[in-house]
């Protein structure tokens, strides 16, 4: 279950754990506890489902445009037209969009083959990984960073990191830092938008490996790293049609929104495709592309409530996210405020 990963990972304390002294009598404790309710069950119709994580997407697609207010009008403007037109380009011949728009490192599955061999020597795989300065400077950065750190002394070497961290998660960083050439955002106007959505497919690789069974972690690392390139792809034709806009127009109706929404995923799973990765990549983010709720495979499932962590812990960070809708979100993946709440805390490192 959802709940008993938590509490294992971000050590959320049982309830029936002993307690520590607090000045209280048994009486007065168990008065305390007589009191205290338990948190009423929400059921969740499979309407409500589909619509609360509608809204999710259309909030989070908000987010990522905060500079820009978003109408309720059905009418795009020439911009989003554009975009819209060649989003349906995009699905029809999704190769040219792999190729010229979004291309994947080549490097990222030979090394990270690599990274899984077991019998490749320490001294060796040090040496791979140092052929490239740049990747080793950003593998560092992750080591270093709040989300990652282990102690109080910096890691400042590839060796010291592989001792520190170890092979599984020294791998995992240099996945992300090669999956992380994808969003190359130049327009300054437009960078926060990269930074949040990398921000965001960080957080669900990162708790997409932990809710995966432990022979299928490493494929749903990577899976949560790529399962927002459709979001990704859309994005650079966006950036691309707006040197062309007209002055003043920028990407804000509920039209252009909606097709963002339930386009992105379809052409993710149709990119994995062309990039021709494996089965066990392309089959979760077909899964997802067809379904606004909870699918029946296991690994789709496993990225589809990470992304609903994710995206209700950024919205709930800027107070965005109405606290009934946050209810029937967290319901559908069966974790209470309480420990959503703590989680929260622990993405904020992100």
């Amino acid at each position: 279950m959802v709940t008993s990963f938590f509490k294992k990972l971000f050590n959320i304390r049982d309830r029936n754990e002993q307690a520590k002294f607090t000045g209280h009598t048994a009486a007065e404790k168990r008065q305390h506890t007589i009191q205290k309710q338990p948190e009423p069950t929400i059921e969740v119709t499979p309407r409500q489902a589909v619509e609360s994580q509608l809204d999710l997407s259309a909030l989070f697609y908000s987010f990522l445009f905060a500079n820009y207010q978003t109408t309720t009008a059905g009418i795009a403007n020439n911009l989003e037209r554009s975009v819209m037109h060649n989003i349906e380009l995009a699905l029809s011949s999704p190769q040219d969009i792999a190729e010229n728009v979004l291309k994947l490192p080549s490097k990222i599955f030979e090394l990270d083959k690599k990274l899984a061999d077991d019998n490749i020597d320490t001294q060796e795989l040090i040496q791979l990984i140092e052929q490239d300065p740049l990747l080793c400077v950003e593998v560092l950065k992750l080591c270093n960073s709040p989300a990652f750190k282990r102690s109080e002394n910096e890691v400042t070497s590839i060796q010291q990191a592989l001792v520190q961290v170890g092979r599984v998660q020294l791998r995992q960083f240099i996945t992300t830092c090669l999956a992380r050439e994808l969003i190359d955002i130049k327009p300054i106007y437009f960078r926060r938008f990269g930074a949040e959505i990398w921000r965001h497919s960080m957080q669900v690789a990162f708790l997409a490996s932990e809710l995966a069974p432990s022979e299928q972690r490493d494929s749903a690392f990577l899976l949560g790293l790529l399962h927002d390139v459709g979001k990704i792809a859309i994005f650079k034709l966006l950036v691309d049609a707006f040197y062309q806009a007209e002055p003043g127009e920028q990407p804000k109706s509920a039209l252009f929104k909606q097709v963002m929404t339930t386009k992105s995923l379809t052409l993710s799973a149709l990119l994995a495709r062309c990039w021709k990765l494996p089965s066990h990549f392309e089959t979760p983010l077909s899964i997802l592309a067809n379904s606004n709720i909870k699918p029946d495979d296991d690994i789709a499932s496993v990225i589809w409530k990470a992304n609903i962590i994710s995206e209700c812990s950024m919205l709930h960070q800027l107070d965005k996210l109405p606290q009934p809708a946050l209810a029937v979100l967290l319901a559908q993946i069966e974790l209470t405020e309480e420990e959503f709440s703590e989680l929260h805390q622990k993405l904020l490192k992100f």
